[in-house]
C-alpha cells in the first residue's frame, strides 16, 4: 500500500484521486495475478475456464491482466469456478 504523508501544500483532491487510482490499479493487478495462478493450477486455458463460468474470454483475459475493476458478482463466479471461497481467493493480497 502506498502511503503519503499529509502535506496541505501538495495534497489536493486531485492528488488524492491519483493515489486512490494507483491503489485500485495495484489491487486489480494483484487479484488478476492470483486468479491466473489458480486457473493455471486447474489446467484450463483462459478460454475453457471463461466458458465454464459463463464469462466472455476477452473480459476474463482483461481481469487476469488487471485491466478491469471487476464487480464482486464476477469475482464470486471466478471463485466458484475455481472451487474456492472468496476468502481463499483473496488470501495473500
Amino acid at each position: 500500500v502506498l502511503l503519503v504523508a499529509y502535506n496541505p501544500l501538495i495534497y489536493t483532491p486531485f492528488t488524492h484521486m491519483i493515489l486512490v487510482w494507483r491503489c485500485i490499479s495495484m489491487i486489480t493487478k494483484d487479484l488478476g495475478k492470483r486468479i491466473r495462478e489458480l486457473r493455471q493450477q486447474t489446467g484450463l486455458s483462459q478460454e475453457k475456464f471463461a466458458l465454464k463460468i459463463g464469462m466472455d474470454r476477452t473480459y476474463f483475459a482483461s481481469v487476469e491482466t488487471g485491466k478491469r475493476n471487476i464487480a464482486i458478482l464476477n469475482i464470486k463466479k471466478i471463485a466458484d469456478g475455481l472451487s474456492i471461497t472468496l476468502s481463499e481467493l483473496f488470501e495473500g493480497l
